[in-house]
């Protein structure tokens, strides 16, 4: 249980699938049907675009279901906001508002 509890609290770039950015990382939990998921998509993309050092990750939940139980994501969208050593410090499920992630960015920098 040690490793899926060191998952849940860190993530790295194998887990990803995607390099980490160098300041923070936005990771986005869609599926295919998720009409909230292509609104989210176009929110974390504005926002890694207009915040040095910040990359935006999607991941297909369906696709990774280890990865999803280890973080117990129940729903997507669901964002996870990451420093830059991988450390999960916010997370949230449903569509966030940009001024929301901008504030979660706050805490990961």
């Amino acid at each position: 249980m040690v490793d899926g509890q060191a998952r849940a609290n860190r993530l790295d770039a194998a887990q990803l699938g995607a390099e980490l950015g160098e300041r923070a990382t936005l990771v986005q939990f869609s599926s295919a049907f998720c009409q909230p998921c292509r609104a989210t998509r176009r929110t974390l993309g504005e926002v890694a675009g207009m915040v040095d050092g910040v990359a935006h990750v999607e991941i297909d939940a369906e696709a990774h279901l280890t990865l999803v139980r280890d973080l117990d994501i129940s729903r997507t969208p669901t964002v996870l906001v990451l420093d830059a050593t991988g450390r999960i410090v916010r997370r949230a499920a449903g569509q966030p508002r940009t001024v929301d992630v901008v504030a979660a960015l706050g805490h990961a920098m």
